[in-house]
C-alpha cells in the first residue's frame, strides 16, 4: 500500500512538470461537482507513443503464443483510476471506449474495491458454483436484489450466462423451443422427434429460423454468427444457417432535415421484414424470432426512430414471432435510461432481452411463456458467476447513490452538442453526429481517416473506438462527467485543426 501511495505521489510530481496542455478553444473544461468517483487524475499524461516500448515488447512475446493483431497496448490496471486508463509505459489516457462499453464505473472504483476487500465476500470469490445444479444458499436473494430489481418491463424470468454471445445463443434456443411447443400444441416430444434430432434431421431438428438485420452484431459463437452481419472477418469460412436477413434503415442526417425521406426508408425496411416472414413461411421455414439491437453498435452505430421499433414490435406480434431485443452493449444506462428500449415508450417492448457488458456477466430476461419446459434444455456448468453478481449489486448502489443516469444525460448533452459543433467547423472530416446519452458516434469520410483520427487521439491521451466502415464511437463509463466531455472536445478540436 505504501509503495502504491509513493508511486502516486511521484506521478503527481511528474504531472506538474509534464502537464498535458489543452488547446485554447471554446470547449474549455467547465467545473463539475466533485464526488468520490471524481477522485481521479485531472488529465491525460503522455510519455511515449502508444503502443510504447514496453507494450511492443510484450506484444512480441504474446505473439509467440497467439495472434496479437487485435491488441492495442498492454495496460497497468493497478494504476488506472476512474475514467483514466494507464498503460505499461506510464501513459495516462482518458478512456471513452471502456473495454468496448463494458466498464460501468470506470477503473478501480472505491466502492467495488471495498466489496472485494470485505472478508464476508471471500467465499463468493473463491468458490464458483455450478449454478445450474448446485447454487449457493443466498442465490435467490441476490438475484432479486440485483438483476431482477432492474428487469425490463413485463419480464419476470431470468437466465444468467457468462457473456453476451452465450446470452444470445441461448436466447435463440429458448425462442425456438417456445415456438415449437406452440406449433405442436403440447410439450411432449414424439419418438420420431427424439430420434431424428440425434442425426440433425426434421422433425426433431426443425427448419425454423431467426430473422436478423444487416449491420447487426449478436456475437461470434457459431449460431450467433448467422445473425451477425457487421464485418466479413467475423463470418468468412464459417458455415451459417439459411436464416432471413432484413435491411436496417439507413437514415439521413441531420434528422430534422430529412423527416419524409427517413420515414419512407423505415417503411421500406418494415415492408421487407414482413415480406421475408411470409416468403419463408411459404417455404415451410417459419420465423420463430426477430432479433434487433436498439442501436446497431458494431455495425456502425446505426439508429432508427422509436416509431420504427414500435411497428417492428407489432409485426412480430402479428406473425407470432418472439421479439428479441439485444441490449448487450446498449443496456446498463449509457443511453440515459437503464435499457435503451425504454426510449420506445412501449408497454410491451420485448419477449426476451439479452444483456452483458456493464452487467459484468451475462444472461437474458424473458416472459413466463418462454420458460423451458424440462430441465437441461437451457444449461451449462456455471451459468454466470455469483462474484460478478456481488460486484453488480454495488454497481447498482453507486448508480442510484450518485444519480449516474442523470449524469449520463447531462454529460451526453455536452458530448453530442460538441460533436455537432465540430462537424460544422470541419464538414470535410466529420458528419452524422448522433447518439443517446453518452452512447454517441460520428462519421469520418472513410475508414482510413477514421483510423488516423483514432490513432492520433490515442497518442494525445484519448482512447476511442471505431465501428462500421467509418464511424468513431464513444462508450465512456457512467462516471464520465461534463468536464471530461469538454476535455475530450478540446483535444479533438486541436487534432481536427491540424488534420490533413
Amino acid at each position: 500500500m505504501a509503495a502504491t501511495i509513493l508511486s502516486r505521489q511521484l506521478t503527481n510530481i511528474l504531472q506538474q512538470n509534464l502537464r498535458f496542455s489543452l488547446p485554447r478553444s471554446r470547449y474549455v473544461s467547465q467545473s463539475a461537482n466533485k464526488t468520490d468517483v471524481d477522485d481521479e487524475f485531472d488529465g491525460p499524461l503522455m510519455k511515449t507513443e502508444v503502443p510504447g516500448p514496453k507494450s511492443r515488447k510484450l506484444m512480441k512475446k504474446l505473439n509467440e503464443l497467439q495472434n496479437t493483431g487485435a491488441v492495442n497496448f498492454f495496460c497497468d490496471y493497478e494504476e488506472s483510476r476512474g475514467n483514466y486508463l494507464v498503460d505499461v509505459d506510464g501513459n495516462r489516457m482518458l478512456d471513452l471506449y471502456t473495454q468496448i462499453a463494458s466498464i460501468p464505473l470506470g477503473y478501480n472504483h472505491p466502492a467495488l474495491v471495498k466489496v472485494l476487500q470485505n472478508p464476508e465476500n471471500a467465499s463468493t470469490f473463491i468458490n464458483r458454483p455450478a449454478l445450474g445444479c448446485l447454487p449457493p444458499e443466498n442465490y435467490v436473494e441476490k438475484l432479486s436484489e440485483t438483476l431482477l430489481s432492474v428487469a425490463p418491463k413485463g419480464l419476470k424470468q431470468i437466465q444468467t450466462m457468462a457473456c453476451g454471445s452465450c446470452s444470445n445463443e441461448n436466447a435463440f434456443k429458448a425462442a425456438c423451443i417456445w415456438y415449437r411447443n406452440k406449433e405442436r400444441g403440447k410439450a411432449i416430444h414424439t419418438k420420431e422427434e427424439l430420434e431424428s434430432c440425434m442425426i440433425n434431421q426434421a422433425p426433431g431438428s426443425p427448419d425454423i429460423t431467426i430473422l436478423s438485420f444487416m449491420g447487426g452484431f449478436h456475437g461470434r459463437t457459431f449460431g450467433c454468427l448467422t445473425a451477425t452481419h457487421s464485418k466479413p472477418v467475423h463470418k468468412v469460412d464459417i458455415p451459417a444457417f439459411n436464416w432471413p436477413t432484413a435491411p436496417f434503415p439507413t437514415l439521413k442526417y441531420p434528422l430534422e432535415e430529412f423527416v419524409r425521406e427517413n420515414a419512407q426508408e423505415e417503411e421500406r425496411c418494415l415492408e421487407e421484414v414482413e415480406d421475408l416472414i411470409v416468403k419463408f413461411r411459404k417455404k415451410g421455414r417459419n420465423v420463430a424470432a426477430i432479433i434487433i439491437e436498439p442501436i446497431q453498435s458494431e455495425g456502425g452505430d446505426n439508429h432508427a426512430s422509436d416509431d420504427f421499433f414500435k411497428k417492428l414490435r407489432n409485426i412480430a406480434k402479428k406473425h407470432g414471432c418472439a421479439f428479441l431485443c439485444d441490449e448487450v452493449q446498449t443496456g446498463g444506462g449509457s443511453t440515459g435510461k437503464f435499457w435503451a428500449h425504454e426510449h420506445w415508450g412501449l408497454d410491451d417492448p420485448a419477449d426476451i432481452v439479452t444483456f452483458s457488458k456493464k452487467f459484468l456477466s451475462g444472461g437474458y430476461f424473458y416472459k413466463d411463456e418462454l420458460r423451458p419446459d424440462v430441465p437441461y434444455r437451457i444449461f451449462n456448468t456455471w451459468l454466470g458467476d455469483p462474484s460478478k453478481s456481488l460486484m453488480f449489486a454495488e454497481v447498482l448502489n453507486v448508480i442510484k447513490r450518485e444519480k449516474l443516469l442523470d449524469n449520463v444525460i447531462e454529460s451526453g448533452k455536452v458530448l453530442l452538442q460538441g460533436l455537432k459543433d465540430l462537424q460544422v467547423l470541419y464538414p470535410h472530416i466529420l458528419n452524422k453526429a448522433r447518439g443517446k446519452g453518452t452512447f454517441c458516434s460520428i462519421d469520418a469520410p472513410n475508414e482510413t481517416i477514421r483510423n488516423q483520427l483514432v490513432l492520433k487521439m490515442r497518442n494525445k491521451g484519448i482512447v476511442l473506438g471505431g465501428c462500421g466502415e467509418k464511424s468513431i464511437r464513444f462508450r465512456p463509463a457512467l462516471v464520465f462527467r461534463p468536464h471530461h466531455a469538454n476535455l475530450f472536445l478540446n483535444v479533438f478540436s486541436d487534432i481536427l485543426a491540424v488534420h490533413k
